[in-house]
């Protein structure tokens, strides 16, 4: 599986020895707060880990791992539906704030575009998640709408915008 090096990012494949790196970030209720999963137990992120380890052809998942420090911060990936693509990210909070998130998702959408010749790339966040929005927003995305009951979340459905990027 390919590198993807930004000016401060490297995204890579991940490792099995990623495991306590994946349960800091996937444990924490802050960090889960706004999606359909976790926050995980130990056997959750060693099943997540496992799969993205060996992950199906459509799904590419990358480590995103801060270069000058060489530690990994959180999970990005992109999910081939056809000619289109789902893109999805996850950074642990310390690292929040700073631009890592959106150098990710810039990083994901080139991969995306070029590499995978995807004709446009997809992506959603709960409405309240308004960081995930600028993030979004900062790397080219437009909103294109609201979907109702998107996702059933710990017992209850949940709305989620949905944005767009096409090349």
């Amino acid at each position: 599986m390919t590198e993807l090096a930004g000016a401060r990012l490297l995204l890579r494949p991940f490792r099995p020895t990623d495991e306590a790196a994946v349960h800091r970030y996937a444990s924490d209720p802050e960090v889960t707060r706004y999606t359909d999963w976790g926050p995980n137990t130990p056997e959750e992120t060693a099943e997540f880990v496992r799969s993205v380890v060996d992950p199906l052809p459509s799904i590419h998942p990358f480590a995103v791992v801060v270069r000058a420090e060489d530690e990994l911060i959180g999970a990005a990936e992109v999910r081939v539906l056809a000619d289109r693509g789902e893109l999805g990210y996850t950074l642990a909070r310390p690292w929040w704030g700073r631009g890592y998130a959106t150098e990710a998702t810039t990083l994901l959408v080139d991969h995306a575009f070029g590499t995978l010749g995807l004709h446009r790339i997809d992506a959603t966040c709960d409405p309240d998640n308004l960081a995930s929005a600028r993030v979004l927003t900062k790397a080219g995305f437009r909103p294109v709408g609201r979907l109702p009951d998107h996702l059933l979340v710990r017992g209850r459905w949940r709305d989620s915008l949905l944005f767009r990027l096409e090349p």
